[in-house]
């Protein structure tokens, strides 16, 4: 059997890959584009701890969660592609920074950067396998202690990507921003084909038999 340590290890490193902070931080830059350091890091704390309790709530009971609403992980595939299609497109079109500064009431550490951002169905799915396949206490308090560090490094990296993003010129702003919400509306749609795919494969394997 896998000693805490060595599965502390898997979590982590499972957890890091499917979070994925690096391909997070320029759309985390992009959304807190014209906020001063401190607001943005106040962002990306916020961010990181909803995030956070999303997945210690769906490791804990997450099983029993979709059960008891019917929700399938493609249905969730399906909505978090949705939200990434929404907030890729203004982003896309330049009308990003425009919405943000008229409906600056919004708090997008809660969506779209905990949910779908970084809590997404892919950590969700992650975080509830890691979790099954916890044998005993150690091993449990191994998955959290990784899932805690794995949010803190996700923490330090979106808090330092408007500093480095910020010494650019503002037309390579622009540019990376075009680019971050073609790769975000990708994303979406990919997140939606991957939900759809098992439906349909589902109902016509329904209709032929």
């Amino acid at each position: 059997m896998m000693t805490a340590l060595s599965f502390g290890l898997l979590c982590f490193s499972s957890l890091l890959t499917v979070i994925d902070p690096l391909a997070a931080a320029p759309v985390f830059a992009s959304i807190t584009r014209g906020q001063a350091g401190a607001s943005a890091r106040r962002i990306a704390l916020r961010a990181c701890l909803v995030s956070l309790g999303v997945l210690v709530v769906f490791a804990v009971g997450g099983a029993f969660l979709f059960k008891l609403f019917g929700i399938t992980i493609d249905a969730f595939r399906i909505a978090g592609g949705i939200v990434f299609v929404l907030l890729g497109l203004p982003m896309l079109s330049g009308t990003h920074e425009e919405k943000h500064a008229t409906e600056g009431s919004d708090d997008p550490a809660v969506a779209p950067l905990a949910v779908p951002l970084i809590s997404g169905p892919g950590a969700i799915t992650t975080t509830m396998i890691l979790m099954g396949q916890s044998p005993g206490g150690l091993h449990t308090t191994a998955f959290f202690v990784a899932l805690f560090l794995a949010l803190l490094v996700t923490f330090v990296v979106l808090a330092l990507s408007p500093f480095i993003l910020g010494r650019l010129k503002k037309s390579s702003l622009v540019l990376i921003t075009k680019i971050m919400g073609l790769i975000v509306l990708v994303i979406g749609v990919q997140l939606i084909i991957d939900g759809v795919r098992p439906v349909i494969l589902d109902v016509l394997r329904t209709a032929s038999s």
